[in-house]
């Protein structure tokens, strides 16, 4: 849930990148934390588990204005994505007021996409949120991985991807590659739009 601080006239809320483990959360991050330096108002921090990470740090989006004369200040975290650390993901989405989905185009992956996605219903429920109603947006990730020639590593089609995890939901999503940026700024762009545009709902009815 966002904080409103109307003495300081600014808005806190807290975007999170939900996923499979290894399906490029962190380094959608890393880059985002590389490539916008001029937003970043913090050093980027790591927790760092066996054979996950989970990172976060605040971002200060530019040219999307601002809510009720509010100055907005996003927080950017992901989770871990492997099966034991369940108590951490939860612990993390509380409070969340976007995700971003993550999903391995690697076709061994895709039984696993549709775990997390599930996971991810669950787990907002708990925090009673409802998956269709808050900002949401997908990411195909490692699509640059579709581009090998020798074909070791099938990739999912993009179809195959929407079909298994966008056919309810019905919500905006990018092929991507976090390793090389591409998909990266157009993902967080849209999910910032959603957050930002949900959260001028929130301040129009707090404020009736």
């Amino acid at each position: 849930m966002a904080i409103f601080n109307l003495k300081n006239r600014e808005i806190e809320c807290k975007v999170v990148y939900y996923g499979p483990g290894r399906s490029g959360k962190t380094t959608n991050l890393e880059y985002i934390f590389k490539t916008f330096k001029k937003q970043v108002t913090d050093q980027l921090v790591s927790i760092d588990t066996e054979g996950d990470r989970t990172l976060f740090f605040d971002f200060l989006p530019m040219g999307l204005g601002k809510i009720g004369g509010c100055d907005i200040r996003v927080q950017l975290y992901t989770v871990p994505g492997q099966v034991q650390y369940s108590s951490t993901r939860k612990l993390v989405l509380k409070g969340a007021d976007g995700i971003v989905f993550v999903a391995d185009s690697f076709a061994i992956r895709r039984d696993k996409n549709i775990l997390s996605l599930k996971d991810l219903d669950q787990n907002l429920k708990e925090c009673g949120l409802n998956i269709f109603k808050i900002p949401l947006v997908l990411q195909f990730n490692k699509r640059d991985m579709s581009s090998m020639s020798d074909g070791s590593i099938p990739i999912m089609s993009v179809e195959t991807m929407q079909n298994d995890l966008n056919r309810q939901l019905k919500v905006p999503c990018f092929p991507a590659s976090a390793l090389t940026g591409e998909g990266v700024g157009r993902t967080l762009k849209e999910s910032l739009k959603l957050t930002l545009l949900h959260l001028q709902k929130e301040l129009k009815w707090a404020q009736k």
